[in-house]
């Protein structure tokens, strides 16, 4: 391409952010609009992961050499990157530039590609990447990368309501997304009743859309683009050109339940402006005016469109997408107050977070045989990714400052689904506050946060004690991840509902992408080994006891267990500056009645018949596995109870993961004989959860464990520790006994709760009524 063609060509410098892992990339897509540009690839993300030995007395080697403490494995990762397209020679230039042994890799293969510019661009493509383009129909790719996202990304669709508390209402995680409507509003409006994965029509549309709006506002304005037109459209006042009820009646028409702010005519007060000489200059409409109220004719029409298909077609779930919203909120809500008012609240207009990468995901899904992208579950990197409506500061492409937005999505290496055990899945929610909306306990848990981030960066350098890079990473990790703090202080709803568990899987995910894989590794060691010193006499007390205290002492063992949590930052504190042990945790825990006191119920079950299995989610390593949960779960064993230990597949602070736990369990098979032989007859195993947080998200657990718990026909979970318990799943109901534990280790939300520090949760509950099919696959 000549430099006439694109004369607002940048040169890219030699590093960027945005196109992370491009040297690892194996397989590209791309969807070229006429304004925007979005680029898809596949690449193979090299991490380190603790590594656990089996075959060692007590864990991983305690070598000065830190990184025998490691093994390198492969991820997957897939890049979604969005830029105006006038910058696409000089992008293409640089993907090509940037891949390693580029000819022997690309040369030959193809590039997925769908939009428009697909077909202007050909040549470019061939000539810059030197790929055969293979053009791919753009409404399946829409589809496709839709239901991709929906499937896929928590908090992905949401409603907006402008100027509301919240503005935005995200969809809790739906096991059954189909049916819908999806209606991308491009330069014209398709309409596409979505049935399945493979089943799908366009049903209908409309020639009035964001061409529409575009073309006419370039007519009547001097607006120079599409969104100097919708900053324009921001400013102006809609009722000096359009003619409302009121204009016309005086007030309200109360017979037809026409309010009289409602518009009866758009640019109806423009009939006689330029005709009429008694014409009043003081209100002559502006501009900014006149583009608002072509926003609203434009986006009017096409809710009533989408909204008579929907009720046509007896559907009550609307998608909206494409080049015309792209999240700008005075659209969404004129698109939401239009389906609102002509469904009478039937019809929900719902939006997407990601929706300008729909045609890129479903353009590269569609030749995405080297990562099975059906086969696995994916999940969003925080680290990587830019929230709604805008890009990270730092994520540019230029020096000038050319804004870039970006998606990154990580592939979990097992299927995940929903919990079977759930009550009702399409209305379970991982979390017990949502922080977008509770404007008090947002602006304390950000600024706690922040005030611990330095214990994460202390812990973290001294995890690599060898490491020459380790004090620079982990200040880059500090930098990032205030700077996240400080942007989602401004924009909570960025990445979703914001919760006190996606701040901690942000901080996992900043942890990981700085190559700090376990930094508690090896404090985790030295808990275990001096719990599993104390493990054996422990038992025999218990054991000495009589029955009734001896419930009461496996329960509040499991709740001083809990105490040992370095995420919990007075408890940190106090765990550095003393000799905090097993019986000082006792001592600490608020006395009976508790804040919230089922013991009694649950030792009155315990006298009825023994439970046939029970799936135990664990929380802290060392103390609270070894002296609290393992022997509550040896007195289930020993009851005839079958026990699944469900632990994360992923560190987390010093929360005990599935690896570290097949140690811990063969270790104490040597001190008990109980646990010996539950172990041998497989009565007690040991699964890993596909969590990677102090939280607990079920759904999105394990498939392989949610098929044990299903086969194994478990009757009683139990979740222990903040983060699950109170974090997460305090208000989650169970179609089986649900035993919750925890031990409130935060002042502020401790008086939230009406307790004091230290208060104790202990909620026992009898099954709900399953009354709708859970076992749905993400």
């Amino acid at each position: 391409m000549n430099e006439k063609s694109h004369p607002k060509s940048i040169k890219l410098p030699n590093t960027i952010e945005v196109f992370g892992n491009l040297k690892n990339a194996k397989r590209f897509a791309i969807d070229i609009g006429g304004s925007l540009t979005k680029i898809a690839y596949y690449s193979t993300v090299p991490y380190r992961r603790a590594l656990y030995d089996v075959d060692k007395e007590y864990g991983p080697s305690q070598s000065e050499d830190s990184h025998q403490h490691y093994e390198v494995s492969q991820g997957a990762r897939l890049h979604f990157i969005k830029f105006e397209t006038k910058y696409i020679e000089n992008c293409l230039d640089f993907v090509h530039a940037n891949l390693m042994n580029t000819h022997e890799n690309m040369t030959g293969k193809v590039i997925k590609a769908t939009g428009g510019g697909a077909y202007k661009y050909t040549e470019l493509l061939n000539e810059k990447l030197g790929l055969s383009v293979d053009k791919e129909d753009e409404i399946s790719c829409l589809i496709k990368g839709c239901n991709f996202l929906l499937k896929n990304i928590p908090d992905e669709a949401f409603e907006y309501h402008r100027h509301g508390n919240p503005e935005y209402k995200f969809q809790n995680a739906d096991p059954n997304i189909f049916p819908y409507l999806l209606v991308n509003i491009g330069s014209g409006v398709s309409i596409m009743k979505v049935m399945s994965d493979d089943c799908y029509e366009r049903i209908g549309g409309t020639a009035t859309g964001g061409g529409t709006f575009w073309g006419l506002g370039t007519l009547l304005t001097k607006a120079k683009g599409f969104d100097e037109l919708l900053e324009l459209a921001e400013k102006g006042d809609h009722r000096n050109v359009d003619m409302l009820v009121k204009d016309i009646y005086g007030g309200d028409y109360k017979s037809m339940g026409l309010p009289g702010d409602l518009i009866a005519s758009s640019f109806g007060k423009a009939m006689h402006s330029h005709k009429d000489r008694n014409f009043n200059a003081a209100t002559q409409f502006s501009e900014a005016d006149v583009a608002r109220s072509l926003l609203f004719t434009i986006s009017n029409d096409v809710g009533q469109i989408a909204c008579l298909y929907a009720m046509m077609h007896k559907l009550n779930t609307v998608y909206f997408g494409g080049y015309f919203l792209r999240n700008h909120p005075l659209s969404m809500h004129t698109v939401s107050f239009s389906i609102n008012y002509w469904s009478r609240g039937q019809v929900k207009a719902l939006f997407l977070r990601h929706e300008g990468y729909l045609g890129a995901i479903g353009a590269f899904l569609k030749g995405a045989e080297e990562c099975d992208a059906d086969k696995y579950s994916w999940l969003e990197n925080y680290a990587g990714s830019s929230g709604l409506r805008s890009p990270v500061p730092s994520q540019v492409l230029s020096p000038q400052g050319v804004p870039v937005d970006q998606l990154e999505i990580d592939r979990w290496e097992s299927a995940l689904t929903y919990c079977p055990l759930l009550h009702e899945p399409a209305s379970y929610i991982p979390d017990t506050v949502d922080l977008t909306q509770d404007a008090e306990a947002r602006e304390y848990w950000l600024q706690c946060f922040e005030e611990s981030v330095d214990k994460f960066v202390a812990r973290a350098i001294q995890s690599q004690p060898d490491s020459p890079s380790a004090k620079e990473r982990a200040h880059k990790f500090r930098e990032k991840y205030v700077s996240r703090l400080h942007y989602l202080k401004h924009q909570p709803f960025a990445y979703g509902n914001l919760t006190v568990r996606c701040l901690l899987d942000t901080i996992q995910h900043y942890m990981k992408e700085f190559d700090f894989p376990d930094p508690y590794m090896q404090q985790k060691q030295v808990e275990n080994e001096r719990a599993l010193s104390l493990l054996e006499k422990r038992l025999q007390q218990l054991d000495a006891m009589e029955w009734i205290p001896r419930q009461e002492a496996l329960v509040t063992s499991v709740l001083a267990g809990n105490m040992f949590d370095w995420g919990a930052r007075e408890v940190a504190d106090l765990m550095e500056s003393s000799d905090f042990g097993f019986q000082e945790a006792q001592a600490k825990i608020q006395s009976r009645p508790w804040l919230i006191d089922c013991l009694d119920e649950w030792i009155d079950r315990l006298k009825g018949p023994p439970h046939r299995c029970a799936a135990i989610f664990v929380d802290n390593s060392g103390v609270d596995i070894i002296l609290g949960v393992l022997p509550f779960a040896r007195d289930l064993l020993q009851r005839g109870t079958q026990v699944i230990l469900c632990a994360n597949s992923a560190p987390a602070l010093n929360d005990v993961t599935y690896s570290e736990l097949q140690v811990l369990l063969k270790q104490v098979a040597g001190i008990c004989g109980v646990f010996h032989s539950a172990l041998a007859e497989g009565r007690l195993v040991a699964m890993e959860s596909a969590q990677a947080s102090p939280c607990l998200d079920l759904s999105r657990l394990n498939q392989c464990l949610a098929d044990t718990m299903s086969q194994r026909k478990v009757d009683l979970l139990v979740i222990e520790g903040m983060g699950r318990a109170l974090h997460t799943n305090l208000e989650a109901k169970f179609t089986c006994e649900c035993l919750k534990l925890a031990v409130i280790k935060n002042r502020w939300l401790a008086a939230r709760l009406g307790g004091d520090m230290y208060s104790v949760m202990c909620s026992y509950k009898r099954p709900h009524t399953k009354n709708i099919d859970s076992s749905v696959s993400r």
